[in-house]
């Protein structure tokens, strides 16, 4: 299991649009998002860059802080 810091989200529409974006990369499985912590745990199934986990989470409005 990875974890990131995510910046940004407030509410379960944040946990579930940044739940989409990491499930949506190739190689992430089993995201867990946790609003109070603003960190989500996934398992990488095959190597994924954290520019591509990044760009995901900022085309969506947050920001990765770790």
């Amino acid at each position: 299991m990875a974890t990131i810091k995510v910046k940004g989200m407030s509410c379960q529409h944040c946990v579930a649009s940044v739940t989409k974006a990491l499930n949506d990369l190739e190689g992430i499985s089993d995201v867990k998002v946790d609003l109070e912590a603003g960190a989500a745990t996934y398992n990488e199934n095959s190597p994924v860059t954290i520019e591509a986990i990044k760009d995901a989470i900022s085309r969506i409005g947050f920001e990765v802080v770790s």
